[in-house]
């Protein structure tokens, strides 16, 4: 009976690191979707005009600060779990 208690203590504790793996890798999918996205459209904006690169661009950083703060939160929460 002790070696099968054993055996479920190290199932648990595998299944509770592939638990926290899966949550920040499926969290930090919406965040790269999302920086892929900006960074193309940004580009994008700054083939059509020029002349407004540099607001562009800030606008980019800015919002690649916001997106990278979900990625901070699901690797939070994978610690939290």
């Amino acid at each position: 009976m002790r070696t099968l208690l054993a055996l479920l203590a190290q199932v648990e504790g595998d299944v509770s690191v592939i638990g926290r793996g899966l949550v920040y890798g499926l969290g930090a999918i919406g965040p790269g979707i999302g920086i892929g996205f900006l960074v193309g459209k940004t580009v994008e904006a700054m083939a059509r005009q020029p002349e407004a690169a540099g607001t562009v661009r800030t606008v980019m950083f800015l919002g690649i600060a916001f997106v990278e703060a979900l990625a901070l939160f699901g690797f939070v929460l994978a610690f939290v779990i």
